[in-house]
């Protein structure tokens, strides 16, 4: 039988658990400085797309393995970062029941939108589901953290702010519901992108993190204050990114100048940019006309889980 876990009231019992990969926005992003091991400390304010996700369905009734569907799964290059999940898995706790993992690729691959980390944090959640007797003596959150920065907050799968390099989480909601569209220019990307873009930021090197508190909850809990935080606090992988794809200066513009934008931004280092529009379909459909080589995806930036 399938069932789709949102709406799994006992997932024991069933053969197949399906979980959506929710593309991850990041609203703001600060880096704070470079650490001695090389990762960076970060404070960002993170979302997730009601309406844009892979789909990642476990079935333990078949072999563990992993398969790859969708319009963009040939675009997956290198190690598949769910397999890694089910060896870590499987090595945290060998009685898990684990399975045949089915990845419908809706989201493009290495676009700033966490589509990798959302497809292990799905699985991570849909071995929980399936596995209530063993999920108790399992350390998720530890699991999602050694998989990769983006990977704890798509685990919680909710809006929160995030510190530290990925793995300190805030719940940051609710945030009003903002209707928006996420636009990818849909070129080619370095295989090194992100680490491009860091070593183009020259961020400070630091011993002691300097601390982000969260952001006061009257500054995030109306869409006109929303708005204005996160133009005031930007993303700062902005220039850098922009330095090594620089299509993502024309897909801002194109955002910018679609009647009834409010807001443009950039996701994590790109080249996904997001607008915030009252009327986010409408939107869409006008820049899909000019622009009809481009993945353009009207969808809510949301706080629920679904």
């Amino acid at each position: 039988p399938y069932h789709g876990a949102e709406t799994n009231d006992n997932p024991a019992q069933l053969d197949v658990i399906a979980n959506r990969a929710r593309a991850k926005i990041n609203l703001t992003l600060e880096v704070l400085g470079r650490r001695a091991d090389g990762y960076h400390e970060i404070a960002s304010l993170i979302t997730f797309a009601d309406d844009a996700y892979d789909i990642v369905r476990l079935d333990v009734g078949k072999p563990v393995g992993v398969t790859v569907s969708g319009p963009f799964a040939s675009a997956i290059v290198g190690e598949n970062i769910v397999r890694r999940a089910l060896q870590l898995l499987a090595d945290a706790e060998p009685r898990l029941k684990l399975g045949a993992i089915d990845i419908e690729k809706h989201l493009p691959v290495a676009a700033g939108v966490g589509g990798g980390s959302a497809d292990a944090a799905a699985v991570l959640r849909a071995v929980q589901q399936a596995n209530p007797e063993l999920a108790a003596g399992i350390e998720w959150t530890s699991l999602a953290a050694s998989l990769g920065a983006d990977v704890s907050v798509c685990f919680t799968n909710q809006t929160c702010w995030v510190t530290g390099v990925g793995e300190k989480l805030a719940p940051a909601g609710p945030l009003p519901s903002l209707g928006g569209v996420l636009v990818n220019p849909m070129v080619d990307v370095p295989s090194d992108k992100t680490s491009q873009v860091f070593q183009r930021l020259q961020a400070p090197s630091i011993k002691q993190a300097p601390v982000r508190a969260a952001p006061p909850p009257e500054a995030l809990h109306r869409t006109a204050q929303l708005i204005e935080f996160m133009r005031r606090s930007g993303n700062q992988l902005l220039a850098p990114a922009t330095a090594v794809i620089p299509q993502i200066e024309e897909t801002l513009s194109i955002i910018r100048e679609a009647p009834g934008c409010r807001f443009a931004g950039l996701s994590g280092a790109g080249p996904t940019c997001f607008g915030v529009f009252d009327a986010p379909a409408s939107a869409a459909t006008a820049l899909q006309q000019t622009h009809p080589g481009y993945w353009i995806k009207p969808t809510r930036f949301g706080n629920s889980s679904s």
